[in-house]
């Protein structure tokens, strides 16, 4: 969560527009037919919207190494003659996520990358976004969501291999929570597959071993169960945040369609040297996320998640999210007029012709900052639902507020977090040092158990060792084996 300088994403906004232009009707071009002009000027439109919502491109000598591996692999797709046809960004995010967007933009996250534990998998995974666009399928889901529904407004945006946009079914809800984690389209089942099947394609042209597409997909799935388990929740996520196919399901799809016999370059040690000191977890200038607790050491606040919910953070906001609700904490413009921010905050939810206010509306404090809140009951599309905007003056130019929605009568779950916010002292703030990768070798004498103490966390050492480095429950290490661990970067 950064400075929130952007305007919210709501249906209707940018999204609509480039929705608008990939489903234009018409045939759509197969998976061989290369990039047209107009694929081409379209991704150049949106890739700035793109790097300014995902936290940006990083740059050096390991966004270099994505980049060139990207377009290695993207080559293979006959979508352009040239590598530079395609633009390969490495995206300072701590979110397991990668997409593409029509006209040869291909993303993925720092932190998806230091799950993966070979420049295979990295192979696989953009291999499966080009295919994505290969297949055209943004323009398919946005046909069919055009036929069928106005709501499919967001469709076109790219291709998510893990996380999707919002499953709530009204117009509202709809435009609620549309940050970071949420942007990126759903697609089938079939698309889903039809791309790892290109992307394994790719892989076999490209010379990699095309086993990575499922070793890949298995270490995602652990991953989730894994954070389904720290956050307390079922490991399927949500239906209101309703993602692609498990990846688990499609493990041994991608084995089956590698073969039995599949040979090919995995490229570990280089991999590893060249992801070696990356950025792990949060950026401290995008704020932190310590178990329950929300710091944020440049904007000097803090806040804790209500029992039971899990927080996800993104360049421009942060959301908390959970079975009983959701919300989310951000900033907006504001002229010292507490009250008329909460109103504003009301009309940028309903959208352009929405009439939504607040129904009640009081003054407060907590812990020293003055606060308002504003409430109202809106129908939505499974029954009535409460909305809440709690906001906070920080300065006479800045302020901070949560949005909250939960089933009416329901939303004092939030009253905790609303009331846990306030400033921190320097002292706090300077205490917040972020963790990064760290590839070491393994000596004679290490064991799973005592490596696992390094990694920098207080919980489930052992677990979190245990999949970043793709290692099975009973798998053990051996002197001269090279392994990942996330250590304080100080």
């Amino acid at each position: 969560m950064a400075h929130f300088a952007r305007k919210i994403l709501l249906v209707g906004a940018a999204p609509l527009a480039l929705a608008g232009c990939a489903g234009m009707g018409g045939p759509i071009p197969s998976a061989s037919t290369p990039i047209t002009a107009q694929e081409a000027q379209m991704g150049a439109k949106y890739h700035p919207q793109f790097l300014e919502e995902f936290g940006g491109a990083m740059s050096g000598p390991q966004a270099g190494y994505v980049e060139q591996i990207g377009k290695n692999v993207a080559v293979q797709s006959g979508l352009g003659n040239a590598r530079e046809s395609f633009t390969v960004s490495l995206l300072n995010s701590p979110v397991n996520n990668a997409f593409a967007v029509p006209g040869g933009y291909i993303y993925a996250t720092r932190q998806l990358v230091t799950l993966m534990n070979n420049e295979a998998e990295l192979a696989a995974v953009l291999g499966h976004e080009v295919g994505h666009v290969a297949a055209r399928h943004s323009q398919r889901r946005q046909q069919a969501a055009q036929r069928n529904s106005i709501l499919g407004v967001l469709g076109a945006i790219g291709s998510s291999i893990l996380l999707g946009n919002s499953g709530l079914g009204d117009t509202f809800a709809k435009g609620f929570l549309q940050g970071s984690q949420l942007l990126t389209l759903k697609f089938s089942r079939d698309q889903e597959l039809q791309a790892d099947g290109l992307g394994i394609t790719y892989l076999n042209r490209a010379g990699y071993d095309p086993r990575a597409m499922a070793t890949v997909l298995a270490s995602l799935a652990a991953q989730n169960a894994l954070d389904a388990r720290l956050q307390g929740r079922d490991a399927r996520v949500p239906e209101w945040a309703s993602t692609h196919p498990d990846p688990a399901s499609r493990v041994q799809n991608a084995l089956a369609k590698a073969g039995a016999g599949a040979t090919g370059v995995t490229n570990r040690d280089t991999f590893l040297t060249r992801i070696d000191g990356l950025l792990y977890g949060d950026d401290p200038s995008q704020g932190v996320i310590e178990g329950s607790r929300f710091i944020h050491p440049e904007l000097r606040l803090a806040f804790t998640a209500p029992q039971g919910f899990y927080m996800a953070n993104g360049p421009q906001a942060v959301s908390i999210n959970g079975q009983a609700g959701q919300a989310e904490m951000r900033q907006a413009p504001y002229n010292g007029d507490l009250e008329a921010y909460v109103r504003q905050q009301f009309t940028a939810l309903g959208g352009q012709n929405s009439q939504l206010a607040p129904q009640r509306i009081q003054r407060t404090t907590v812990n020293g900052l003055p606060a308002m809140v504003g409430e109202a009951r809106v129908n939505g599309g499974n029954g009535q639902v409460d909305v809440v905007v709690f906001a906070y003056e920080f300065a006479r130019d800045r302020a901070y507020h949560f949005t909250a929605i939960a089933p009416a009568g329901k939303a004092g779950v939030f009253n905790p977090m609303f009331q846990s916010m306030q400033r921190i002292d320097a002292r706090e703030a300077a205490s917040v040092v972020p963790r990064k990768l760290q590839v070491v070798t393994v000596q004679r004498g290490d064991t799973v158990a005592s490596l696992s103490r390094r990694m920098a966390y207080t919980d489930a050492q052992e677990q979190r060792f245990r999949v970043l480095n793709a290692l099975g429950g009973n798998e053990s290490v051996v002197p001269g084996q090279r392994v990942k661990l996330v250590v304080r970067a100080r």
